[in-house]
């Protein structure tokens, strides 16, 4: 097994009309505990809704990281890097406490679907984090999780 201390990098591989999902996560710099909170929530919303090139589709605000699945919103798009660099530096400008900074970890981890039966396993793995970090009993009951686009899965 790799011991990466960076992530690895693929461009979008385009297969006929199937969507193009891709499942990231992003962490706080040091692993500081400060993403759980209705302010933060509603920023990083604005921000992932403010981008034209990626569309955020479920996702799960944990304390110190950020699950996510994305898919690009049309054929010319900036790379899920880019984007990513994009909406942290955005939430960062625009961040509600300044004695946080610095807010992100300079990389992230992406890594695209390659089936419907991925994105389900990942989205129950990731919809469970906040039981399995014991911060609430039943998934449904973890306030920092939603979805602002609808990315379906389809077979080419």
């Amino acid at each position: 097994m790799l011991n990466r201390k960076r992530p690895a990098r693929r461009a979008i591989d385009e297969q006929g009309n199937r969507a193009n999902l891709v499942f990231v996560t992003i962490c706080t710099k040091e692993r500081k505990p400060i993403l759980a909170n209705p302010e933060v929530h509603s920023l990083l919303k604005e921000c992932w809704s403010d981008s034209s090139q990626w569309m955020v589709g479920c996702y799960v605000i944990m304390p110190d990281h950020v699950h996510l699945f994305c898919a690009p919103c049309g054929k010319e798009f900036v790379n899920v890097r880019d984007w990513i660099a994009y909406w942290k530096s955005l939430s960062a400008r625009h961040w509600p406490r300044s004695d946080q900074h610095p807010i992100w970890q300079r990389e992230a981890w992406d890594r695209q679907l390659r089936s419907s039966e991925s994105y389900s396993l990942k989205w129950e793995y990731v919809r469970g984090n906040p039981v399995r970090h014991k911060l609430v009993a039943d998934p449904d009951e973890w306030p920092y999780q939603g979805e602002l686009n609808s990315l379906t899965w389809h077979e080419p």
